[in-house]
């Protein structure tokens, strides 16, 4: 499962991110709930201590959701190397197995073979090894030295949300256009970022998490 020097798009354990996450917004919910109750009972010291307990636990989890942002570093990986993403028990590892470049009237075309790899180490002993796994959308971007983004044109080959079985693979391919210029361009793959993203701990959608890009 995940470790710390896994290439992946968490520097935080996700078994314990996603339940952590669950955990926060629920308790913070039920805490409310119980804090109108008390004070409409007149239990104003009983409401403060749980208002203060869920403050206490609110401080802790933006301590760790920060922390792993402020520690974590940019990572660009060689062609062939994985970025792994993490789901609830399992991973998903994605790779840039080959390029074509060719000039093009307004700069030059990138054709990018992406491989997707459901790593069959990586699943839980509770998961069944036939069971298939529906890839999270993904946003797909490549991106040159000055942080220019482009998305891409077009895409063939097997849809990456093609769903796997523990050990398949298939191959995407991707085409981009750039301007003349662009230089030292890397490719991100990460999971659609959407308002949770943003709350996960670890996740490199959160706020201020570096990301893990691939060389071209």
């Amino acid at each position: 499962m995940w470790h710390p020097g896994m290439n992946s798009n968490m520097n935080f354990p996700s078994l314990l991110a996603f339940p952590g996450l669950a955990a926060a917004m629920i308790g913070t919910i039920l805490a409310a709930a119980v804090i109108v109750i008390l004070l409409l009972a007149r239990q104003k010291k009983a409401a403060h201590l749980i208002a203060a307990i869920t403050l206490g636990g609110a401080v802790i989890y933006a301590v760790l959701l920060f922390g792993c942002s402020i520690v974590s570093h940019e990572k660009v990986l060689a062609r062939g190397q994985e970025k792994y993403f993490c789901e609830m028990d399992c991973h998903l590892a994605y790779s840039v197995v080959g390029v074509k470049q060719e000039p093009a009237a307004a700069g030059t075309r990138y054709v990018v073979t992406l491989r997707t790899r459901f790593d069959k180490t990586t699943i839980s002993k509770r998961r069944p090894k036939g069971a298939p796994l529906m890839p999270s959308q993904r946003e797909i971007r490549l991106v040159d030295s000055r942080g220019r983004t482009y998305a891409p044109e077009s895409s063939t080959g097997v849809p990456l949300m093609q769903p796997l079985i523990p050990g398949e693979s298939y191959t995407t391919e991707l085409t981009f256009m750039t301007p003349g210029g662009a230089q030292e361009l890397k490719l991100l793959v990460r999971t659609t970022s959407g308002f949770l993203d943003r709350l996960l701990i670890g996740d490199e959608n959160s706020w201020f998490h570096q990301k893990t890009y691939l060389r071209i």
